[in-house]
């Protein structure tokens, strides 16, 4: 079975521990990892001032796991992700707990119902992995 695995990352402290996750979930199956930021058009750059280090992480990240980055810029995160989902066929969506725990639960909560015939949502708690 092919599996493709989507992770989606947004501050740098925690996305390596995700990708290593999603990398670790798609072990010796055909398939892809993408690695995945939307970011807010009104919020930095991957929260960020220096968003070229962040930009350049992410793709040495990317690259040390031979993962495919893809960095977007929307007014809707949600319906960005669904598409992208769409787009690689999904299979797997890693995302990291957020601090807003109510906030959190309800946009992954969102994000499941909308894929869940084709993706998986598999949340990673912040005091995992490391």
């Amino acid at each position: 079975m092919t599996k493709n695995v989507m992770v989606c990352v947004t501050q740098q402290k925690t996305c390596d521990r995700l990708i290593r996750y999603g990398h670790q979930l798609l072990g010796e199956s055909k398939g892809e990892l993408f690695i995945i930021h939307v970011a807010h058009y009104q919020f930095k750059f991957l929260g960020s001032s220096k968003e070229g280090e962040a930009l350049e992480y992410l793709y040495e990240k990317a690259m040390e796991y031979g993962a495919q980055l893809t960095v977007v810029r929307s007014n809707d995160v949600e319906d960005t992700l669904v598409d992208l989902v769409k787009k690689y066929k999904i299979t797997h969506i890693i995302l990291g707990e957020s601090g807003e725990a109510a906030e959190s639960s309800n946009v992954v909560q969102q994000l499941t119902n909308r894929v869940e015939k084709q993706a998986q949502v598999i949340v990673i708690p912040s005091g995992d992995l490391h």
